[in-house]
């Protein structure tokens, strides 16, 4: 029998949203670290050499496409042999240039802010953007491989989503503590960056892409600008795209300090297949933030949360066991939060096997109707509708109201007016 395109997959996912929970996978991390691989597992034979290899390449889990395939490939196999998991998401969470540069890339010495340039140079290195390259294709293919023997087996179309996640550095905060204003990487490096992943993981065939994990919004921005950008310039390779944030606190905001309702303001605009939130927090603390998330989306959510803390006296490593992860999910039910759900860090094939059973048996979120009014976002949303006051926006940048702002203007310093917004 010959395995469903990728349009028919996706016809197959969007007919299946509309009658159910969808299924996404669990965590690929924190399944790899039960291998307890050694150095020398990441290095394979292709990077032994040490001397032209001579940072430790252990933890760099994206490598284990190229080097311990058979190990991907197994837990791609064990979620999908739940006979549950719609959604395989790709082992690319780290393989952008900027992802690589720690395990690939020497840092130049400490000393004065040359981390921009130390970055471009990473962005703009042949090397490096060659592995991204084959490491993005090798992660496609090894999903793709998973996903048609599941569908070879019960007839049943599986997709693959190309995970991307949020980098190692950020572009909303500074790393100097002495210099607030002071950014290690610029939007435009990251843009690329997140660029030569996208056609890789494009070109290795996936059938979405997931912005996952995100902790600063703008960062997220340069990945999403850089997805739409390439959808532009080739049609045809255009896919649902699924964005999903990470909440570092209680009070519910991301590591750049942006609220929920801020950050779905702040990308709203590209309109996703999909929204959630991932990672952080578990189910149970999660849960506020997801319902005021549903209420504000006019797409599918997403849910999927770390199995709870890292707990090392638990079978599985962290605080949830499945049955506990099934009946938190089942809540999330009860409220008709869900569309799309699965789990992050410590989540097994038996945590998704357990939460499926039960969303299963109930019917999914129903979109909300469009909002049509001016929203906006900084680190707090700003709603103008008809009952709000008369609003003032960047009144210190008015020429007509600052005399030094004109003044700078008319000299053409802009860099020096510049500072004067932020």
């Amino acid at each position: 029998m010959s395995r469903a395109s990728r349009t028919e997959r996706l016809d197959y996912l969007k007919d299946q949203l509309r009658k159910r929970v969808v299924i996404l996978d669990g965590a690929m991390g924190t399944n790899i670290q039960k291998f307890r691989l050694g150095e020398e597992d990441y290095r394979g034979e292709r990077f032994a050499d040490a001397a032209r290899y001579p940072n430790d390449l252990k933890n760099n889990n994206d490598l284990l496409v190229l080097t311990r395939p058979d190990i991907i490939l197994d837990i791609h196999r064990r979620f999908l042999d739940t006979g549950r998991t719609d959604i395989l998401e790709t082992c690319t969470f780290g393989a952008t240039s900027i992802g690589q540069h720690d395990y690939f890339w020497h840092r130049p010495e400490e000393g004065s802010h040359k981390d921009q340039q130390y970055f471009q140079e990473v962005v703009d290195a042949h090397e490096l953007k060659a592995l991204v390259r084959e490491l993005n294709l090798a992660a496609a293919a090894l999903a793709r491989q998973a996903c048609d023997e599941a569908e070879a087996a019960d007839g049943k179309p599986r997709l693959v989503a190309g995970s991307i996640g949020p980098m190692p550095v950020t572009c909303s905060l500074s790393p100097d503590v002495n210099d607030p204003g002071f950014r290690a990487v610029n939007f435009r490096q990251l843009r690329q960056a997140y660029r030569d992943q996208v056609l890789a993981l494009l070109e290795g065939g996936v059938d979405m892409l997931l912005v996952e994990t995100i902790f600063d919004t703008l960062n997220a921005k340069a990945a999403l600008f850089a997805i739409e950008e390439i959808f532009e310039e080739q049609p045809e390779s255009s896919v649902p795209v699924m964005v999903s944030v990470t909440l570092t606190d209680k009070a519910g905001r991301t590591l750049s300090g942006q609220t929920i309702e801020a950050f779905w303001n702040s990308i709203r605009h590209v309109r996703p297949f999909s929204v959630g939130i991932n990672c952080a927090l578990g189910p149970d603390l999660m849960r506020p933030f997801a319902e005021e998330l549903s209420g504000l989306a006019d797409c599918h959510m997403s849910i999927y949360a770390n199995a709870g803390l890292p707990n090392p006296l638990s079978p599985t490593g962290y605080d949830l066991l499945p049955a506990d992860m099934a009946r938190f999910m089942k809540e999330y039910a009860d409220h008709g939060l869900l569309n799309i759900v699965g789990g992050c860090c410590g989540t097994t094939p038996a945590h998704i096997f357990e939460l499926s059973k039960i969303v299963g048996n109930y019917a999914p979120r129903p979109l909300p109707e469009a909002r049509h009014e001016t929203v906006l976002s900084g680190l707090e949303p700003l709603r103008i509708v008809p009952e709000a006051n008369f609003i003032n926006i960047g009144e210190r940048t008015n020429v007509a109201g600052s005399a030094r702002f004109a003044r700078l203007i008319r000299e053409g310093s802009y860099e020096e007016a510049l500072s004067v917004a932020r």
